[in-house]
């Protein structure tokens, strides 16, 4: 179903795709949008019993193109060090692809805690629950269901060469 990544020695193991997922701030959506154009928008995540779970407003190109086709990808980098001296880069990123799902309302309490502990550790329960008071009308919670995760990282020699330098 999902090609195998052809350079095989490159690719990351899944407990270190998981491990990028978990600690992202930020990953890149691509879904298929207005007029079938690939439309790629970046969003903050959490990563939550093998899902990804991002908010959104309830309306826009970003909703629509879910409702219109659901299959969907997420990338997300957790290196990019360009190394001029060997023409390379030294990276690291996971790309999940999937189904997304927009959340009912009365299941997306759970997530959106998640979100303010990842986000906002230091803010206090009673900021945090009036800010979600004020916006929660407006919020969509958007599931992404993983049906397959691959990640790359550099070449053996660019990364070598990159730490001698």
């Amino acid at each position: 179903m999902f090609r195998q990544m052809r350079r095989k020695k490159q690719e990351l193991e899944q407990e270190e795709n998981i491990k990028i997922l978990q600690n992202g701030k930020t990953g890149i959506i691509s879904v298929l949008g207005d007029e079938d154009y690939p439309y790629g928008v970046p969003i903050n995540y959490i990563y939550l019993d093998s899902k990804i779970y991002f908010h959104c407003a309830r309306e826009g190109h970003k909703i629509d193109a879910i409702k219109k086709h659901n299959k969907v990808s997420f990338c997300v980098i957790d290196k990019d060090i360009v190394v001029p001296k060997v023409f390379g880069t030294d990276f690291k990123s996971t790309i999940a692809f999937g189904k997304a799902y927009i959340m009912e309302e009365n299941k997306t309490m759970p997530i959106i805690q998640a979100f303010t502990k990842k986000y906002c550790p230091n803010e206090t329960i009673e900021n945090i629950q009036k800010e979600i008071d004020k916006d929660f009308s407006r919020l969509c919670i958007v599931k992404i269901e993983i049906e397959h995760l691959t990640g790359k990282q550099a070449i053996d020699f660019v990364r070598k060469t990159a730490i001698k330098l």
